[in-house]
């Protein structure tokens, strides 16, 4: 099991084949933009960098990690000798379904099929294919390369080999693995969406604002980043996305999303990702902080 390949090479995916290449892996990087693809490597590089200044790698350890990765536009020809694939697309259902039909025809017969989804179900993935016993969640936690955490979530038909498979994997990568069941949400978005969803209807009904909420979590409960502000870091859309197979999946108004994160949403306010969302991350605004901390 030394060669990975990994789909998408956005945030989740670059920091996914960042972890396995540093653990050793053969990773096959593959994303249908050239574009995505140079933008995922070098966050990649740009993070070993980092490591490297707080001295807790060497150049020539941040090199080898770099050299163990090659991308791919062509998913049949990134997939051709992987063991295990982990995908990182979009959370989006019906992507997810045509990426994994792909998959099941163009991998050999032994791989390992894995999803990064936060969400949708392992068993409506895996009924996509024809090895539903091999298919299995992955749930990696961003930043991937520093979180510790991966949700290891089976599906209905996910073996048992499969499963002990992929929880040695992940301690291997030095993360700690949790298993878990397939319900919508699994246990960290079941608990941690309604929270933001939560966070969002006191600021939409007025009861404080922004910073003043995200002040009490964080002194008050010992968060270490405000509810507003991790929404912002995940990405509106992709919390919109979640509470949506939440809400589907259990039929429960308590997972119905606030009408201000659907507005939001709607409007391309989706967090750091877009430049703003309940806070502003436009280039004027870190200008402006600049400023201020100069003129201090």
């Amino acid at each position: 099991m030394k060669n990975v390949a990994v789909i998408g090479a956005g945030t989740m995916g670059n920091g996914i084949a960042h972890t396995f290449a540093q653990s050793g892996f053969k990773v096959q990087l593959i994303d249908i933009s050239e574009a995505s693809l140079k933008k995922g490597m070098d966050t990649i590089s740009k993070n070993l960098d980092r490591m490297v200044a707080k001295e807790a790698i060497t150049e020539a350890q941040k090199q080898e990690t770099l050299n163990n990765i090659t991308t791919f536009t062509d998913v049949t020809e990134g997939v051709e000798y992987a063991s295990l694939v982990v995908e990182a697309a979009t959370e989006n259902i019906d992507l997810k379904l045509k990426i994994f039909k792909q998959l099941d025809k163009d991998c050999p017969d032994d791989t390992i099929l894995a999803t990064n989804t936060s969400s949708i179900s392992i068993t409506q993935i895996a009924a996509a294919t024809s090895r539903p016993s091999m298919v299995i969640g992955m749930h990696f936690m961003n930043p991937v390369p520093i979180m510790k955490l991966v949700e290891i979530i089976r599906g209905y038909n996910t073996s048992d080999e499969v499963t002990k498979t992929i929880m040695d994997m992940s301690k291997s990568l030095g993360k700690i693995p949790v298993e878990v069941n397939d319900y919508p949400g699994f246990v960290a978005n079941r608990i941690l969406m309604p929270m933001l969803n939560e966070s969002i209807e006191t600021l939409y009904n007025g009861v404080a604002g922004v910073e003043e909420i995200d002040t009490v979590m964080k002194l008050g409960m010992a968060h270490p980043m405000g509810p507003l502000q991790l929404a912002d870091f995940i990405g509106l859309d992709i919390c919109l996305s979640i509470l949506n197979v939440m809400y589907e999946g259990f039929k429960n108004p308590k997972y119905a999303p606030c009408p201000l994160l659907v507005n939001m949403v709607r409007a391309g306010k989706l967090g750091v990702k877009s430049g703003e969302g309940f806070y502003d991350y436009s280039q004027s605004k870190k200008a402006e902080k600049v400023a201020k901390q100069f003129l201090k």
